[in-house]
């Protein structure tokens, strides 16, 4: 076969430090603009970016010869940096360790895209760590409750 063809999209979690609400109003909107831009720098596709004050969810497509672990490493970087030099009093900003990512099928992207888009009314019923957890289980992923917040 001549080429590569490949469909691999990623619902990725991942929260500030310590689950701090850092991500205001005022941040919200330009951090996601800029992590998009990041993602596009990257050669990915940002199909969907959502959350609340204290985490982030994106919904991306990467080519199979991108690695997300990469991708991840430097939009965390970029992103926590441009936060730090671009609003005032938010020199302490940065992101937890690590970060959840549960591929998606292509019939499901419409699902996990309403799901992004609606973080603000499901987290009022819900913390982040429940549905961390509930992302680990529904995906059989072993954790350790002592660990996993660090």
């Amino acid at each position: 076969m001549a080429g590569t063809f490949s469909a691999h999209y990623y619902h990725v979690v991942f929260s500030t430090k310590h689950r701090e609400p850092l991500i205001n109003a005022e941040i919200q909107a330009r951090l996601y603009e800029y992590m998009g831009g990041i993602i596009r720098s990257e050669e990915g596709h940002l199909l969907e970016i959502g959350g609340v004050e204290d985490h982030v969810h994106l919904l991306i497509n990467l080519p199979p010869k991108k690695c997300l672990s990469d991708l991840m490493r430097v939009l965390k970087s970029k992103a926590s940096g441009w936060v730090k030099t671009s609003f005032e009093g938010q020199e302490g900003f940065a992101w937890q360790e690590g970060f959840g990512s549960f591929t998606v099928s292509l019939s499901n992207l419409d699902q996990v895209r309403d799901y992004i888009r609606n973080q603000r009314e499901h987290h009022r019923t819900k913390t982040f760590q429940e549905e961390f957890r509930g992302f680990l289980t529904k995906h059989g992923i072993d954790f350790d409750e002592k660990t996993i917040w660090l």
